[in-house]
């Protein structure tokens, strides 16, 4: 996989800051970079750095202004999140590990999908070794794990709460992951979410509510209706309750 142009300049200073602050082992790429569906303005930048040593109070600091620094100077850095794994705690899956994401510095771990896609994506993007010769295998069965315990404890809670999907990110981010799941639940295979596009029809999802995400997502969207935006979330957290309560049920 090769990284997109558009994202290169910010990677590369990205890459420079970060060993600037840390002593940097390698820095790896999942999600849509990985998995070669990155929309430039759209997408996020996903990022794991392999690192020598446990971050001090000090280095937290000064990763906290960097990072501001380079959202504040570039505009993909805004989506850019990243998780500082300490190469000697790699093998421990259920280790959580300081994490830039959302404008925040937290803790959590590096989730069993996010870890599937590391090895399926083999995307190095500095140093060395590649994620697909340390990171340790992820079953079928801890993949199916966790992604049933995401739609129970996470998704299916949140589409009784009207507010918020009235935003996009709630609408596309939920259908994609649903159709996601029920490949991976059913397949054992990760796809990517253009390929969610193509299995939402299918698992009988609003069509108006598909063709939304698309254009937005990959074509140019026009401005919204407020009207349609309701709709839209009624449509959108409706079926996913029903369909999500289905999936949890074939699946106990």
């Amino acid at each position: 996989m090769t990284v997109p142009e558009e994202a290169r300049p910010v990677l590369e200073r990205f890459a420079a800051d970060v060993g600037q602050v840390l002593t940097l082992v390698a820095l790896w790429a999942h999600g849509s970079l990985a998995l070669g569906d990155f929309q430039p303005g759209r997408s996020d930048l996903d990022l794991v750095a392999l690192i020598g040593a446990p971050v001090t109070g000090t280095e937290k600091q000064d990763l906290q202004r960097m990072h501001e620094a380079l959202a504040g100077q570039e505009a993909l850095a805004e989506n850019l999140h990243c998780a500082y794994v300490v190469e000697a705690e790699l093998g421990d899956p259920g280790r959580e590990h300081l994490t830039w994401a959302h404008g925040e510095l937290f803790d959590r771990i590096v989730s069993p999908v996010s870890r599937r896609e590391l090895r399926q994506g083999d995307l190095c993007l500095a140093g060395g070794p590649g994620p697909a010769a340390v990171v340790p295998v992820v079953t079928d069965a801890e993949l199916k794990d966790y992604i049933r315990g995401d739609l129970r404890d996470f998704w299916y809670p949140h589409t009784s709460q009207a507010d918020l999907w009235l935003r996009d990110i709630w609408v596309d981010l939920g259908l994609l992951t649903f159709a996601r799941a029920t490949v991976t639940l059913a397949e054992g295979r990760l796809i990517t979410k253009r390929e969610a596009l193509e299995v939402l029809p299918g698992l009988g999802a609003p069509a108006d509510v598909v063709r939304d995400i698309y254009q937005r997502r990959y074509a140019t969207a026009g401005p919204m209706p407020e009207d349609w935006r309701a709709t839209r979330g009624y449509l959108a957290r409706s079926f996913l309750s029903a369909s999500i309560g289905r999936v949890l049920e074939d699946q106990s």
